[in-house]
């Protein structure tokens, strides 16, 4: 989350190089700047939208634009008529140090509530880890790592994620296969090594954060069934509010942000189901693109 659940969804694949580039990007469609003055004094640049983010962690955000969390920067740029611009770091040990923190950016589009490593704003989606399976493989219908169709079963997970400990309370870890939290993005990728090994028999179902199970298994040929596992009775919390980032001094520009999300969530969410994310209400019902996600007081 995919950090984060591990420190972010990742759950989400990092690393540990570090890698820094600049990419400029100017908005289109700009629209009025909001009233009542303009919040964002407490940017690097007032002119420019300065985005922390990975470059090579889809469905999250690359160096080509081609994320969800780039589409909603983009979203915010064009409504603030700021210029964009990126600073790139892989997702790892010290990525809000050497981006944040340095003042080389002012937000991290996609941070975790709960986690207590910067500011984090109103979340904009609530998702969370989710089984991936092969269609009339009969195990499309399992919503929780304790049904017994899985006592035999290959599974298929990322090592020191949440769901990983649901699977050794119920037994599972015998036929687990782990996959690398910690790995050079720009080479190496463990949700797309699952799903190609669901894909031929390797392992018989896999357990990814949600944005990148729903991700990858749209874009498997064929495509894989994805459940959310939201039904888990014991072990570590898998669904998880997501919302952004920014300095802990940043009072206004947060404030700023917590307006953007208000007032633009439908279309967030239709970026992000464009993505496969599946999408969560705080009852665990899936949301279509018009269903705003609750907002916590």
């Amino acid at each position: 989350m995919t950090f984060f659940v591990a420190r972010r969804y990742q759950a989400i694949a990092f690393a540990f190089a570090a890698v820094a580039a600049w990419l400029d990007v100017a908005p289109s469609g700009a629209q009025p700047r909001p009233e009542g003055g303009d919040l964002s004094i407490e940017l690097i640049d007032p002119e420019v939208l300065r985005v922390c983010a990975d470059p090579r962690n889809l469905p999250l955000s690359n160096d080509k634009g081609e994320g969800y969390e780039n589409k909603i920067a983009e979203l915010l740029a064009a409504k603030l008529q700021k210029r964009l611009a990126y600073t790139f770091f892989p997702q790892a040990t010290g990525f809000f140090r050497m981006t944040l923190g340095a003042h080389r950016c002012d937000v991290v589009m996609g941070y975790p509530q709960g986690d207590d490593l910067v500011q984090g704003t109103n979340p904009y989606m609530r998702t969370a880890y989710a089984m991936v399976a092969k269609s009339g493989s009969g195990l499309e219908g399992v919503s929780t790592l304790s049904d017994p169709r899985l006592k035999d079963k290959h599974i298929g997970v990322v090592a020191a994620t949440p769901p990983a400990t649901n699977i050794a309370v119920n037994g599972l870890m015998g036929n687990a296969k782990p996959y690398p939290l910690m790995v050079d993005t720009r080479i190496d990728s463990s949700a797309e090594a699952m799903i190609a090994d669901i894909a031929s028999g390797v392992v018989d179902v896999g357990v990814l954060w949600g944005p990148m199970a729903g991700y990858h298994a749209k874009r498997a040929n064929p495509p894989l069934h994805v459940t959310p596992l939201v039904k888990e009775t014991s072990g570590p919390r898998l669904a998880y509010r997501i919302g952004m980032g920014v300095r802990a001094a940043d009072q206004n520009w947060k404030r700023l942000l917590n307006r953007f999300i208000q007032d633009n969530q439908a279309e967030i969410n239709t970026i992000l189901l464009g993505y496969g994310v599946p999408l969560l209400d705080d009852n665990d019902r899936p949301i279509s693109a018009q269903t705003s996600v609750p907002k916590q007081p």
